[in-house]
């Protein structure tokens, strides 16, 4: 029997005690079968794009905001404001902005103008352009984590949005079949044939036109080709492509059928052993000409370690890795590791295998650079754990940790990017405090990319060098 207080009532019990079975069956619906998930996912799908639009204009479509002259010289060109209104006033042939008084508003289009011109006729001892060394690919970065809710999209998606406001031109894939990415950039994708499925198809089909080639001068029988594969051949890269509300941000999108690659790809493999597929996106994104097009190619990867993961891997140059500061996802953090390294060290044996047996040279996966970037960092809780962290990745990490904000919340919840989100919605120190969190990720980030470019052209200029002939000695 349970006791009682001193005033005669019962003490007060948690409220998983006392349920009446009876009462609760009377609240259940009938046993649920499938068809109900397709009711319930039609639901959702109206409510996505209900609460998408709440950050869209009213005609459904994403419209990047203007830019003030205080954000334009205090972000993006490095020049005065008295010194930006006087070079307007003596070329009327450049933006001039829209608004009254001295407080003008510019669209980015107008803001990657006036860069121009600045870098053209402005002080040569600052940096008006972001660089990019004449002649060598587009860096590939890819965000990935096997472990979800780390902030891995919306890391993606701003450091798109920040090498964007930085002047390069920038091509985000989107790898997830949740498509958030998508969702975020304003992307339109009506099935797979709009996503990265094709370009994984139309590699395994060129694979299989060779290896059939060879099985006919052996006399053996061909590999049939379907109705995908023979119209996986016909998708060239930039169809995939779509524009985005960034003037300078392109999109390949994703939707929920891209999911379909995760079974398609092992039975292509199965058919023909010899397909490496861990190379299609890398094959794409070189053989349509795409590293040349764009300067950085931002891979946004869905939560686990499947064959879309392990193509962005595989094409990636530098690899970021998102985590929260606590226990569990940093050691979720370090089986990811594992598994990348069992993934492609048993790559590595297979393929090597067969080339010693050959005579070929070998071959070995190699990255520029990894970095682990701790998220949703609260200072006065998680700074210890952090710092546990740090001094076990060492060298893996980045040192600025990504702090949350109020703007960074209410940013995800209008699906918006918080460059996207007008500053006079907060007040200045909480506008400049929440742009930081991701301008400081940024620049540690560009710092990576500016160094393997230059790493890169070193390279190059030694090899170039070596190559040319020597003067013959008197």
């Amino acid at each position: 029997m349970a006791t009682k207080s001193g005033g005669g009532n019962r003490p007060e019990v948690p409220p998983y005690f006392n349920i009446d079975p009876a009462e609760a069956a009377s609240t259940l619906s009938e046993p649920i079968n499938t068809t109900r998930f397709a009711k319930a996912a039609n639901f959702a799908a109206r409510g996505r794009d209900d609460l998408a639009r709440r950050g869209y204009a009213p005609d459904g479509q994403k419209r990047l905001r203007k830019f003030s002259t205080w954000e334009v010289c205090k972000y993006l060109i490095p020049v005065a404001p008295a010194h930006m209104r006087r070079v307007l006033k003596s070329h009327p042939d450049l933006p001039q902005g829209t608004g009254d008084g001295n407080s003008k508003w510019f669209t980015l289009d107008e803001v990657l103008r006036l860069r121009d011109h600045f870098a053209a006729e402005g002080d040569p001892n600052r940096e008006y352009r972001a660089w990019r060394p004449k002649g060598l690919p587009a860096k590939v970065v890819a965000v990935a984590n096997f472990k979800g809710g780390v902030g891995k999209t919306s890391t993606a998606a701003h450091l798109a949005m920040s090498a964007a406001l930085d002047g390069y031109k920038v091509l985000v894939i989107d790898l997830d079949s949740q498509g958030s990415m998508t969702s975020i950039m304003g992307g339109k994708v009506e099935d797979e044939w709009q996503t990265a499925f094709p370009l994984l198809a139309r590699d395994y089909a060129m694979h299989l036109q060779q290896e059939n080639t060879v099985r006919e001068a052996a006399g053996q029988p061909a590999i049939p080709f379907d109705e995908t594969l023979t119209e996986a051949l016909t998708v060239s890269p930039r169809n995939l492509i779509q524009k985005t509300h960034w003037p300078n941000i392109d999109l390949i999108g994703a939707q929920l059928n891209l999911y379909w690659s995760e079974f398609q790809v092992p039975v292509w493999r199965m058919q023909a052993r010899s397909w490496p597929l861990w190379d299609a996106l890398q094959n794409a994104l070189s053989d349509g000409g795409l590293l040349d097009d764009y300067d950085v190619v931002f891979l946004d990867t869905p939560p686990a370690l499947g064959y879309l993961t392990i193509n962005a891997l595989s094409a990636a140059d530098i690899l970021l890795v998102p985590l929260g500061a606590s226990f569990l996802e940093f050691d979720s953090t370090g089986r990811f590791f594992d598994m990348i390294y069992s993934t492609f060290a048993s790559i590595e044996e297979g393929e090597n295998r067969i080339r010693r047996q050959d005579g070929l040279p070998e071959m070995r996966f190699e990255w520029d650079a990894v970095r682990a970037l701790i998220t949703r960092f609260d200072s006065a809780q998680q700074t210890d754990l952090a710092n546990v962290i740090q001094a076990y990745f060492g060298d893996f990490m980045t040192t600025y940790r990504q702090e949350v904000t109020a703007m960074v919340g209410q940013a995800g919840e209008q699906v918006s990017g918080i460059y996207e989100t007008d500053y006079r919605d907060f007040n200045r120190e909480t506008y400049v405090r929440g742009r930081e969190t991701f301008d400081r990720t940024w620049a540690e980030v560009k710092q990576v990319i500016l160094g393997t470019w230059w790493r890169d052209q070193q390279m190059a200029e030694a090899e170039s060098q070596a190559d040319e002939p020597q003067p013959e000695e008197g």
